[in-house]
């Protein structure tokens, strides 16, 4: 059985990630797999590097084409992007392969044509039960499926983590961080003044925020605003963010939206303390037992449980210990890897995973 992974966005974020674990995971399981993505993208890069039969394409169009000359030979097309969904849907009639799609945003859908394609799609996954209800109540399909985002630990290299670190004057002062685009779903103003709160109560913190985004010359803005210059820093797209796990003493997420979060999953990994809303798909994640669950649009808050971590590090060991167990047992490429293979051999009619 022949499958094929398509993904077709520019960035490397989690959704293309995901992609790349999920394409890896079949492989594993003896699937013949391939990948359409972006020609010169992060994700070809990446997959050339693990060997990974790559169609690239400077154009959807050139991606349809393919959809409707060769694609008939993929038994699963899985989609991992609403967009790239369209075009497997539009080009079906060609193809007939079964069509599997993964939706990880969180945002309410709307629109006669995007219901009409959600209907026409054979399977439907979600990453979280927030996203699931969504897709439940638009669709009105009630055989979507939870299946979560996979996390990989790696080993961390704390000297490439320490050399990137070494000129922003940090001292012996405490590492805060986030990974979250600037966007709005994110919010990093209030992120910005969560730290402002919690810089006038101690002078030991500085704060790293790593990502890109529409909104980050505001958040620059802000920033200097706020004389939070020395203390709030912007380290843009990083590659091999997860490293700086190493050095980081609390990890945050402030979000109004999310589908899930897999940044909050690195954390859990690499044993960091988090404090995060519960907005969207976080809900399945940030409970009591393994993080600690802020109010969303609430700075004050969340500056009062980072400074309360701070205060006390020792509090948040059984949290970290539970969180890291959690990951292990419910978000390993193993465990993601056979849930969708069951998914996919019922699709199909094929009994041969169990």
């Amino acid at each position: 059985m022949t499958i094929v992974e398509l993904n077709f966005e520019r960035s490397w974020r989690g959704g293309e990630q995901q992609t790349l674990f999920n394409t890896q995971g079949f492989l594993q399981m003896g699937f013949e797999v391939e990948l359409i993505c972006r020609k010169g993208s992060a994700l070809e890069k990446r997959a050339l590097v693990e060997n990974i039969t790559v169609h690239s394409f400077n154009s959807i169009l050139g991606v349809f084409f393919f959809l409707i000359t060769k694609g008939s030979r993929f038994a699963i097309m899985h989609a991992q992007g609403s967009k790239i969904l369209t075009y497997c849907i539009l080009s079906k009639p060609f193809h007939r392969s079964k069509i599997l799609f993964t939706r990880r945003v969180n945002f309410i859908q709307s629109g006669f044509l995007t219901k009409l394609k959600y209907s026409l799609t054979d399977k439907i996954v979600a990453i979280s039960s927030s996203v699931k209800n969504i897709l439940s109540t638009f669709t009105s399909r009630t055989d979507i499926e939870i299946i979560s985002d996979v996390v990989v630990e790696n080993k961390l290299n704390k000297d490439l983590a320490n050399a990137g670190l070494k000129n922003l004057s940090i001292g012996n002062k405490h590492i805060i961080a986030t990974i979250a685009a600037f966007t709005s779903e994110k919010n990093p103003f209030d992120t910005i003044k969560t730290i402002k709160l919690l810089k006038e109560k101690r002078n030991d913190v500085v704060f790293l925020h790593f990502g890109e985004g529409v909104l980050k010359e505001e958040a620059k803005r802000l920033i200097i605003e706020n004389d939070l210059s020395d203390t709030y820093f912007l380290m843009g797209f990083v590659e091999n963010v997860t490293d700086y796990f190493s050095a980081f003493e609390v990890f945050v997420m402030n979000s109004n939206n999310e589908g899930l979060c897999s940044s909050v999953l690195d954390a859990f990994m690499y044993k960091v303390p988090v404090v995060s809303t519960t907005a969207g798909g976080l809900s399945d994640l940030i409970k009591e037992d393994r993080a600690t669950p802020c109010e969303m649009n609430n700075p004050m808050m969340l500056a009062d449980k980072i400074d309360i971590l701070l205060q006390n590090p020792n509090s948040a060991l059984n949290k970290v210990t539970n969180a890291h167990a959690y990951v292990i047992q419910h978000h390993s490429a193993k465990q993601i890897a056979h849930q969708y293979a069951l998914l996919i051999n019922k699709m199909t009619n094929n009994a041969s995973i169990r």
